[in-house]
């Protein structure tokens, strides 16, 4: 097998105009047009407006590339495009050869006959998809978000395109994914499918392949597994038609976990096949070792729902991940890396590909291997209603195929979801409905897709909605099966402790919305526009309603901020708080609840959204806080009124033996009681471990206002986990001004910094005001006279710093900052 890639320079123009411009592959419009300067950054203030507009356009590329004698000696040669946005016509050498209409899909075309020796063309029309959605839409209008423009339904392009509640309206097209000639001779190989059989302390793997043949010929299949250490084992079988079922035993293996569990040892497998000396073909995968399972078993609170690894049931700990960008070309393997390294960081071991945007590179799968994140992975349907034509039951039946054989090798692969929230939006939701409409939706996610997932991934559990209960229009919200979407908190402004009232099975989406820090803010505004009602700051805010409901809990909590800088910080505190109730409640009640994923990660451009990292990879107070409520040991409180609950939660494999300590302290931090119990937690589990009462001191509510309880976990005389407990909300507590002072010293990779409070300080805040970088905690806790040590290591600094630099850019605030 030869390849050839066509990525690199192309050429592309609007087809009205009549001058082409550079263009690079992979790449779309909207990028082309940037780099060339032809538009305005779209993220920037209201260019939002224009970029309907660029999208109302049809665009055509087009370059030339060479083919000599070698290629035309094969005996074929595909054209192989990986990812074709969307609505794409293309032609070699002027002869048209297909029209194409899925973004999600992989098409290969045969074009020997199309291609001459020396020089040949290219050329692809991408006609506008705002343009075809809108008159689609006319002809038979499909319900879908309100957010979004109007029949996004009819096309199988990425949904967020069209605009979301966190997303704006920026229907991209273009070249966006690899493309390129393969050339083969005789055969190749056509589907390569590894199963594991774990017995006896050893692992069995059945390499399936599959040949397709053309030519009588004589083929051989070869298999090589590499295991981590590059010790390698080969075995050559004759291949015959039909299936081959090569087995390869591992006699020691080393097994794969999710992060926090074990290791991530990875195995290659290298599948070719040959006639005599000739090589034909070559697939390549990585894979770990690992059984992976779905748990849903009967029991006294209704039916679990949980990830089961090697046998062990996993308390599922992570977000929802959306696209990482509107303009997919700024998407790349060192952006994504960083991104998985920060969910390892706050202690994620599993992560939501959510189901309106794309299916992710190969390069998200191999990260998620590499880190161990278990990757629950939505098809890429959500909050639509889709009729099923013939037509468009072959498309995604095609598309099913193509992306579930891309990923289903993967370690991190843990379950297959038909879509997002659309049984629940049949049940629930007051769109048109018909009879028709309701089959169709049962014809795709309970019959065409999972038969798909079955064929082509038979050992990975296919789940057909989230929320859901099993399927059938069946209670999908149930919180007592299944999985559970929850927005009480946030769209029906209940108050956080709401949270405590339901031990869902497994929560794979709740979330509260924040503002980005004011660096991410001033990237697209200009000073009059920072004003959270001004008209930019409302188009970067896409939740209709959304800035009020932030003040309706700011208000509940906070006093009013003294200004715009304050008011961004405290919208991260609202959500950070928010998210803590819900997880560390769900993690005290381990073995009822099993899931914990927020709404959401990240963001696809620079706006107010429920994310915990924003757009530029800046950690929001809610990350710091997830490295805390994730931590594999933590204490956590449950309060009510004047008692306090201290629980344990260890998801670690071992038993933890340490020391629970607490003081009740005065606002100036002076101790009025404290205590302390040893605990032992088996693995695995959560316990509660002691319950206090201060009634007797907290009689009034000036007792009230003036006290806090400070608690922590320490194992071998080591702060695991801690925090602090206000009985009243902050806006009503008596903070004594705490006058926070870093004392900083340079060492040879990183900054150490000192953070001390002359009184009780809650929500710490350290930020640099010249530079961005990455702090080991923040948004912490301190009583007076104590201190905090933070590192912050050079590598993360946006740019280099002098010591004297860092130590003037750096900028310390508390809650008793806020107003």
């Amino acid at each position: 097998m030869l390849a050839l890639t066509l990525n690199g320079k192309w050429k592309m123009k609007r087809t009205t105009d009549q001058q082409w411009i550079d263009a690079t592959v992979p790449g779309s419009v909207f990028n082309d047009l940037l780099n060339a300067g032809i538009i305005e950054d779209p993220y920037y203030r209201e260019n939002e407006d224009q970029a309907k507009e660029i999208a109302s356009y049809d665009y055509e590329y087009q370059r030339e590339f060479e083919v000599d004698s070698r290629v035309l000696s094969y005996d074929q040669v595909k054209l192989l495009c990986k990812g074709l946005d969307t609505l794409a016509e293309i032609k070699i050498n002027d002869h048209f050869l297909a029209r194409t209409n899925n973004m999600h899909r992989i098409y290969e075309f045969d074009i020997k006959d199309m291609l001459r020796p020396g020089k040949n063309t290219i050329h692809i029309l991408f006609s506008s998809p705002l343009n075809f959605v809108r008159e689609k839409h006319k002809e038979n209008p499909l319900w879908g978000v309100s957010e979004a423009i109007p029949g996004y339904p009819h096309l199988r392009k990425a949904h967020y395109m069209f605009g979301w509640d966190w997303g704006i309206q920026l229907p991209d097209s273009g070249i966006w994914r690899d493309i390129e000639l393969r050339c083969y001779n005789t055969a190749r190989l056509d589907d390569v499918y590894i199963t594991q059989h774990h017995r006896d302390g050893k692992v069995s793997l059945d390499v399936r392949v599959r040949c397709r043949q053309w030519k009588a010929a004589s083929l051989d299949i070869h298999v090589k597994v590499t295991d981590p250490d590059g010790n390698a084992m080969t075995k050559t079988v004759p291949a015959r038609e039909g299936d081959n079922h090569i087995e390869m035993l591992i006699e020691d293996p080393r097994l794969w976990w999710p992060n926090g569990y074990g290791d991530q040892p990875l195995y290659e497998v290298e599948v070719q096949i040959s006639s005599g000396e000739e090589l034909l073909d070559s697939d390549f995968y990585k894979i770990g070792l690992r059984t992976m399972k779905v748990r849903r078993e009967k029991d006294q609170w209704g039916e679990s729902f949980e990830f089961e690894v090697n046998g062990v049931s996993i308390f599922a700990m992570g977000a929802d991940y959306i696209p990482e960008d509107h303009i997919l070309p700024r998407m790349n393997p060192e952006r994504t890396e960083r991104l998985i390294k920060d969910c390892v960081e706050a202690n994620f071991n599993c992560i939501r590909v959510w189901g309106g945007g794309i299916y992710p590179d190969d390069y998200f799968f191999d990260l998620c291997d590499q880190y161990g994140l278990i990757v629950w992975q939505d098809l890429m349907f959500a909050c639509a209603v889709y009729e099923m034509t013939d037509e468009f039951a072959e498309n995604i039946k095609k598309e099913a195929e193509d992306n579930i054989k891309r990923i289903r090798h993967h370690a991190s692969l843990g379950l297959w979801c038909g879509n997002n929230e659309m049984e629940m939006g049949w049940v629930s939701w007051g769109f048109p409905k018909t009879p028709k409409l309701r089959t169709d939706y049962i014809k795709q996610f309970e019959i065409l897709l999972p038969q798909v997932a079955k064929e082509v991934d038979p050992n990975t559990f296919y789940w057909p909605a989230s929320p859901s209960s099993g399927g059938g229009f069946d209670a999908p919200n149930d919180p007592n099966r299944g999985d559970v979407h929850y927005w009480d908190v946030w769209h029906g402004l209940k108050p956080f402790t709401d949270y405590r009232k339901y031990y869902f099975r497994f929560a794979s989406e709740f979330g509260f919305q924040s503002f980005p820090c004011l660096k991410t803010v001033e990237s697209f505004t200009l000073p009059e526009d920072r004003n959270i009602f001004s008209y930019v700051m409302e188009n970067h805010q896409k939740n209709f309603g959304a800035n009020g409901k932030i003040l309706f809990y700011l208000s509940e909590n906070f006093k009013y901020p003294k200004d715009f800088d304050s008011l961004l910080y405290a919208s991260q505190l609202l959500q950070a708080e928010a998210i803590k109730y819900g997880v560390e409640h769900w993690r005290r009640n381990r073995g009822r609840c099993m899931g914990s994923i927020y709404w959401q990660l990240n963001d696809s451009w620079p706006v107010a959204s429920w994310a915990s990292i924003d757009y530029f990879g800046r950690w929001k107070a809610l990350h710091y806080f997830a490295k805390r409520f994730y931590a594999p040991v933590l204490l956590s409180v449950h309060e009510e009124g004047t008692r306090a609950e201290l629980h344990v939660t260890n998801e670690t494999m071992a038993k933890v033996k340490g020391e629970v300590v607490w003081k009740l302290r005065k606002n100036d931090s002076q101790v009025i009681r404290e205590g302390s119990v040893s605990v032992e937690v088996g693995p695995l589990s959560a316990v509660l471990c002691q319950e206090l009462d201060f009634g007797d001191v907290l009689k009034d509510k000036k007792s009230k206002r003036e006290t806090y309880l400070e608690y922590a976990l320490l194992i071998d005389n080591t702060v695991v986990s801690s925090g602090t407990l206000l009985f009243v909300p902050a806006k009503h507590f008596a903070f004594i001004p705490p006058e926070l002072e870093a004392d900083v010293r340079e060492e040879e990779d990183r900054f150490v910094i000192l953070v001390r409070s002359k009184a009780y300080a809650k929500y710490v805040e350290l930020d640099l005001v010249d530079a961005d970088c990455r702090f080991s905690d923040n948004y912490f806790d301190l009583s007076a006279g104590e201190g905090k040590t933070v590192i912050v290591e050079k590598s993360s600094l946006s740019k280099d710093l002098t010591f004297a630099d860092f130590k003037k850019s750096l900028k310390l605030r508390s809650a008793a900052d806020i107003a």
